[in-house]
């Protein structure tokens, strides 16, 4: 266990003194480039001074959960989020510190240049540094050996999870139970009953064990927690929940109990929920005191113009957690009586000429930032339903009121990734809900920007979806 705990420090060492060492090679590099080729220098304030300050906020950003190589069974997708996560904190502070403690005049071409062939150098060092110690690891080099307490199906799963891929390390001894489990990998051996886990722990080298028995075992499990705590062996519990659930568990904490949630919920959190509703009252506010008053002017004057009625439809609409909302559009269609029942079609004979543009452009959502300035929307979110439609779809799709957990959106992950239009079968909206309990579930403010970009990109295409 010392061993492993060295390997991983020597490993999270070596990998910061890589990235250090990447970015002084680049920096001294392009400076001088920079010099030799423009004729002046990419700053006021001399290379030391400049290399310093860098150097001290790259080790500050990075040096706290920064490296996460050293994990076992860690994905490049992981490695490439943390490099970008680090990055991020790193131009923040480091441009901050540049800028407050008046190091003097700088180039922003220089520094942008730098960041961005930093930023790609230190992906690909970091996933060759993880292909390395894949390559140590399949080949036997800093391996953990594991022991099982139990043979339920949740502790079977585990074992595919460590034993199909060489690389994460994993060396697994075997098991106890009760009894032997017939359905357990032959592969697998039976190591004892449980008044044997002991005497074969006092008398073999085990660095992890994982236990999944039920707690009326608890005078069995306590005295082997207390002999791991006092011998340098991690105990790990495995909760008994794959009997009944198939579906990946979040750890949480209330208080010193432990939990377990069905999904991971990121606007759950406080700090996300105040970022994401500041975007939505600066970009809503910024929208409707600029480019709304003119397009209102044009649109509302056509609208009156090509049809009688108002310029506004305004519908009621589920919002956050089924509460009912009034949703504004531009009209569109023909005033008519089955506006809060049927369902828009490709060739709607209840759309006016001008509302077919105003659907093919999205145009007719644009005063719904209204209603995300009011706060009963956000930009980006599950699309509001029709509430005659939210009643049908919760009583025959499964997990279909999960997504008012959030608010609804004027766009959403599920618009811009091929679900928007009309639903004619359970299946797309089947697909809908999917996509919007993923982005639920994956939320980000990057994730936010991206959804909006190609949104306005698919209405400059003209999404054959659209109307």
């Amino acid at each position: 266990m010392i061993q492993v705990q060295r390997f991983n420090k020597a490993l999270k060492v070596s990998v910061i003194i890589g990235d250090l060492v990447i970015l002084n090679t680049l920096f001294i590099s392009l400076h001088t480039i920079w010099s030799n080729y423009f004729g002046e220098s990419a700053f006021t304030g001399t290379l030391p001074q400049n290399l310093s300050l860098f150097n001290v906020c790259y080790f500050a950003c990075t040096v706290s959960g920064g490296v996460i190589l050293h994990r076992r069974g860690i994905r490049a997708d992981q490695v490439v989020l943390r490099v970008l996560r680090n990055m991020f904190y790193f131009i923040l502070f480091s441009m901050s510190v540049y800028t407050f403690a008046d190091f003097g005049e700088f180039s922003h071409g220089f520094f942008v240049y730098f960041f961005l062939v930093q930023t790609v150098c230190l992906i690909s060092f970091r996933l060759l540094f993880r292909s390395c110690i894949q390559v140590y690891r399949s080949q036997g080099g800093n391996t953990r050996s594991v022991a099982f307490l139990g043979s339920a199906e949740n502790i079977m799963e585990l074992y595919l999870e460590m034993t199909s891929d060489r690389t994460t390390g994993y060396r697994v001894i075997g098991y106890f139970d009760s009894y032997p489990n017939p359905r357990f990998s032959a592969v697998c051996p039976f190591l004892g009953t449980p008044d044997e886990v002991m005497g074969y722990l006092q008398e073999h080298q085990v660095e992890q064990i994982y236990c999944s028995w039920p707690s009326v075992m608890s005078h069995y499990i306590v005295p082997i927690i207390n002999y791991c705590e006092n011998h340098l062996v991690h105990f790990y519990s495995v909760p008994n929940v794959r009997n009944y659930l198939r579906h990946r568990m979040h750890f949480e904490m209330i208080g010193s109990v432990p939990i377990l949630s069905l999904r991971n919920e990121p606007l759950s959190r406080t700090e996300n929920k105040i970022v994401k509703r500041t975007f939505d009252i600066l970009f809503s506010l910024s929208f409707l005191c600029t480019l709304f008053i003119p397009i209102y002017l044009v649109v509302g004057i056509i609208i009156k113009i090509t049809s009688p009625g108002p310029i506004f439809f305004r519908q009621k609409r589920n919002g956050l957690n089924g509460k009912e909302f009034w949703c504004y559009k531009f009209r569109s269609m023909k005033v008519n009586k089955d506006a809060d029942k049927v369902q828009a079609t490709a060739h709607d004979p209840r759309k006016t000429k001008f509302g077919d543009f105003l659907r093919k452009s999205s145009i007719d959502e644009l005063p719904q930032f209204i209603n995300v300035l009011m706060g009963d929307m956000s930009i980006v979110g599950p699309r509001p339903h029709m509430l005659k439609h939210t009643e049908e779809y919760s009583a025959i799709i499964n997990k279909y009121m999960v997504r008012h957990f959030i608010k609804p959106g004027i766009t959403g992950w599920a618009q811009v990734t091929g679900f928007r239009g009309e639903t004619k079968e359970v299946e797309d909206m089947e697909g809908r809900v999917k996509a919007d309990i993923w982005y639920m579930e994956h939320w980000t403010l990057l994730l936010d920007l991206y959804i909006i970009y190609k949104t306005v990109a698919n209405a400059i295409r003209k999404d054959k979806q659209a109307y």
